[in-house]
Parts: structure tokens; C-alpha cells; sequence
């Protein structure tokens, strides 16, 4: 999504376009307080997991809890949340039981579980939407015969979390309602734990963290009309417990992201404290930039980009951060001058950026990041112009216990 800088004529344009809206859905402009958006932040309870959710204020970006909320996520340990395009549907991927569950998303905002679904390996970890919104990705550690399990047989051998197995990704096909289709399973290294398909590409990238190797970035093409993904050039999936190979990325990669125009992909280190850049070629390849690593606070873990593209913002876990950048020449990530660390929560996961459907450049821009070891929310108002950061009122906002990762959507004008 991509806000273009306004000259007069066009701010004039945009101000009766908000005024048409805002006299549609029965406002006024004396009163621009109305809710833009909705977050929804996972938390891990073990049994059940928790969706917290809350409605965004247009004015104030202020959160408050939707009149149910929190509801059960349908599983344990909640630890992926994915929004489809169009911003009706939800899915979020419990680790435990290895589940998905599909939820629909009411015009209020509130959340409707319709159906559970079984991923095709064990103890999943992240996911993504194709660019269509065609099909579904979630990694997952595979595990060939857990112990305990009846399935085990003698001679079998057995893959736990602290021996992992070959993982893998479950390929879910998504129909016009939302719901999922059968799954199919394509093979990565171990310990899968990111993953991110691109926006104008057919390409599909996952991060591991397999310490047996320092080429932990592995790429795919993906089939447009199957969803089946092939290695690219350069990646090799090896069978059983060995390393699978794929391009530089260090032994602990935790974030990955793709910028608005598919040419630069961007991963965060938790060990090494860095968020590095790549470049991708035309044929997916990603390629290390020159200077293109930059440090964070400690721990970074995910990242999202301000709506016009323009503004990297990285959640570091333990530093309790915000790390914000802007890009250099060549994509490449440089710290912020206005931004470079600001306060978050403790336990920053994830991070996302929303903003007013009339794109409006100055107002109704925010960022919120998941606490999971405070147990909140917290929220800024983004500077579009400079991409600095602001707290809100009233932040950080109560969560359930340990959130995990949260996601935002558009509010639904009513018809």
C-alpha cells in the first residue's frame, strides 16, 4: 500500500473524500471518532489459547476490548495470526496440537471460529498468505514419530524438540470462503521458525535455525495455480536429520519480511542483535547487500514497514523495543535518526502498522507492538513525513497473559 505525497489540489480532494465517507457512515467532521481498525493479538495460554481484541479509535489510536473479548483461539499455545486480503478472515496457527483454525471476521469486528484444521507435521511455528490469497503456508517442525506416539515402530526414529527432525511446510489451498482444502507438504531443513511469501512474486522464503549451518535463508518459486513450491537456485533440501542449505543468514534468524516491491527481502538476527538485507534477483535469488547490516536492540524479532513503504520498524524481545530505520540507497537499512529506540513493552514479538482507509497522510497512522512478557499492547502514532514514533494515550493496553503476536485489519464500513 502506498501513500503519495498530496500537493493542494489533491489534499482538497481527499478532504471532501473523507467528508463524502464520513457523511456515509453517519459522521461528522466535529466528530472524527469512530473506529478505524481492529487488532487481534494471540496469547499463549495452553489450554485454550486466547484471542484478545480491540477496536482502534480514528482520533486517538486508543485500544479498547471488542464486548467478548478474549475468546478462545480454538487450540494451544497460540503462536501465528495471519489476516486475509479484504480483512473477513483470520487464521491462527497453535503450536501444540499442530492446528489451524479458520476464523470469520464480523462488520463489529468480533470473531466467529468456523472450522479446525490439522497441519501436516508437528510443533508449528509461523505462516503466510501467497499475494493471491490463494494459499495458505505454515512451517512446521516435523516430527517423523514423536515418542510416546502408537505409531512408533521398532527401528523408527524418534524426532523431539530437542532432536528435531526434518521440517517442513504445510501447503493449504484457500477457497473463495475463506475455508481450507486438503494440505499438501513440501520438505525444508530443521527448526523452521519464519516465513514470508512475496507480494508481487512468485517466490516464497523461510528462515531456520539450524546451528549445524550458517545458510539458514532458504527460497522457493511457488506454482501459481497449485501452490507447490521448488527450490531455487542454490537451495538444497537434504532428506532425514541433516542440514538443509540455502543462502548466508547466521545461525539464529528470528524475523523475516519483503519490502512493497519485492526486491529486497529483510531478516532480524536474536543472537547477533542485527536486522540484514538482501537484495532478490528477478529470478528470487536473494543476494547479501554491501553495508547492508544494521544493529538493533537485543533480541529482534519481527518487523513490519509503515504504510508507504518507506520505514522499517523491528520489536527487540528483550531489549523492550522499537527499532526504527529508513533505507538507504540500495534498500539497505539505516537507523533512524527520530526513531532509532523507542520504548515498547518487555517481550516485544511482533509489530504492525495500520492505517485510515482514506489514506490520509497525517492522521489515523499507528503502530502496535505484542509484550509477551509484560502481557500488553502498546501503541504510537507514526509520523508519515519523518517516521518517528509517538506513544499514545493510555499505552500499553492490558492483554491476556503472554501475547504472542498480534495482526491489525481494516474496519468494515457497514453497507
Amino acid at each position: 500500500m502506498t501513500l503519495n505525497t498530496m500537493g493542494r489540489r489533491a489534499v482538497t480532494a481527499s478532504i471532501a473524500s473523507i467528508l463524502s465517507v464520513a457523511m456515509g457512515l453517519g459522521l461528522t467532521a466535529c466528530g472524527n471518532d469512530y473506529t478505524v481498525a481492529y487488532v487481534y493479538a494471540t496469547t499463549t495460554q495452553a489450554n485454550p489459547g486466547l484471542i484478545s481484541g480491540y477496536k482502534v479509535d480514528y482520533q486517538s489510536g486508543n485500544l479498547s476490548l471488542l464486548a467478548d473479548s478474549p475468546i478462545p483461539s480454538g487450540g494451544k499455545n497460540p503462536v501465528a495470526i495471519v489476516a486475509a486480503p479484504g480483512g473477513r478472515t483470520l487464521y491462527v496457527v497453535h503450536r501444540d496440537d499442530s492446528s489451524v483454525v479458520f476464523f470469520a471476521i464480523g462488520t463489529d469486528g468480533k470473531l466467529y471460529a468456523q472450522h479446525t484444521y490439522n497441519v501436516t507435521g508437528s510443533f508449528p511455528t509461523a505462516a503466510a498468505l501467497d499475494a493471491a490469497g490463494k494459499f495458505l503456508y505454515v512451517t512446521f517442525t516435523y516430527q517423523n514419530c514423536p515418542v510416546g506416539s502408537l505409531a512408533c515402530k521398532a527401528g523408527d526414529q524418534l524426532y523431539t524438540p530437542a532432536n528435531p527432525g526434518p521440517g517442513g511446510i504445510s501447503i493449504f489451498p484457500i477457497a473463495t470462503d475463506g475455508s481450507l482444502g486438503t494440505p499438501m507438504t513440501v520438505n525444508v531443513g530443521r527448526n523452521p521458525v519464519g516465513i514470508v511469501a512475496s507480494k508481487s512474486n512468485q517466490n516464497v522464503y523461510v528462515i531456520e535455525q539450524d546451528a549445524a549451518t550458517a545458510a539458514n535463508l532458504l527460497g522457493f518459486s511457488e506454482n501459481a495455480t497449485s501452490g507447490a513450491l521448488t527450490p531455487l537456485p542454490g537451495v538444497t533440501i537434504n532428506p532425514g536429520n541433516v542440514p538443509s542449505t540455502g543462502f548466508p543468514s547466521g545461525a539464529t534468524p528470528s524475523g523475516i519480511i519483503e519490502d512493497s516491491t519485492s526486491t529486497h527481502l529483510y531478516v532480524t538476527d536474536q543472537t547477533a542483535n542485527t536486522v540484514t538485507a538482501y537484495s532478490v534477483a528477478a529470478n528470487g535469488t536473494p543476494s547479501l547487500l554491501a553495508n547492508g547490516t544494521a544493529r538493533t536492540d537485543a533480541a529482534p524479532m519481527g518487523m513490519s514497514f509503515d504504510l508507504t513503504g518507506k520505514y522499517l520498524y523491528v520489536a527487540n524481545f528483550t531489549g523492550g523495543s522499537i527499532s526504527g530505520y529508513t533505507l538507504g540507497p540500495n534498500g539497505e537499512p539505516v537507523p533512524s535518526t527520530v526513531a532509532g529506540s523507542v520504548q515498547a513493552g518487555t517481550g516485544a514479538t511482533c509489530v504492525t502498522v495500520l492505517g485510515a482507509p482514506f489514506d490520509n497522510p497525517i492522521h489515523a497512522v499507528y503502530l502496535y507492538t505484542s509484550n509477551e512478557i509484560s502481557n500488553t499492547v502498546s501503541g504510537m502514532q507514526l509520523n508519515p513525513a519523518d517516521g518517528s514514533l509517538r506513544q499514545i494515550q493510555k499505552t500499553p493496553f492490558t492483554a491476556s497473559a503472554l501475547p504472542t503476536c498480534l495482526v491489525s485489519v481494516g474496519a468494515i464500513p457497514p453497507r
